[in-house]
């Protein structure tokens, strides 16, 4: 951590927000949301390291992309991106275009296990609200008169749920 606010200092970094003990995986971070209430107009975030800023690419990417809405430039001092400068501007659209990239592999891969799962006649997607045993049970009790929101309440689902689950 010293090393890591020494580069920031010397880097002319006036105010210094931190996110100590707050785990790799987490997206919230009370020191970062900190930090963009902080920024404004013509500022620039500065971090050590990229990996400080962003968990993922793509959060990266969706973080950076939320900095130049707002006219806030971002600087990395260890990968020396700035996007001030026309190369740093550069290597940012690189990335953005790897998180694309990313984004679109993951939902190849989950649209070819979806069908692999299919084609073994497993169910994909969520799971149905009401059994085979219920929706007899609930046929009957709305042939016999029962109201369906009466079916739908005892069986412990809405009543749109039970009206779909019927009509397929």
């Amino acid at each position: 951590m010293g090393l890591q606010i020494s580069a920031l200092e010397g880097a002319g970094c006036s105010i210094i927000f931190r996110d100590h003990g707050v785990s790799g995986a987490k997206t919230k971070r009370p020191g970062l949301e900190a930090a963009f209430k902080e920024l404004r107009h013509g500022d620039a975030l500065v971090v050590w390291r990229l990996d400080r800023l962003g968990r993922s690419l793509i959060h990266l990417v969706q973080v950076i992309n939320e900095l130049a809405e707002h006219g806030i430039e971002f600087r990395s001092l260890s990968e020396s991106i700035d996007t001030a400068s026309s190369g740093g501007r550069l290597v940012f659209h690189i990335m953005a275009a790897l998180a694309e990239f990313e984004r679109s592999l993951i939902s190849e891969r989950t649209r070819a296990g979806m069908e692999a799962a299919k084609k073994k006649g497993q169910h994909v997607g969520r799971p149905k609200a009401l059994s085979p045993s219920q929706l007899v049970e609930a046929r009957n009790a709305l042939k016999s008169g029962e109201a369906p929101s009466s079916v739908a309440a005892r069986l412990q689902v809405h009543v749109r749920t039970l009206k779909r689950s019927l009509a397929g």
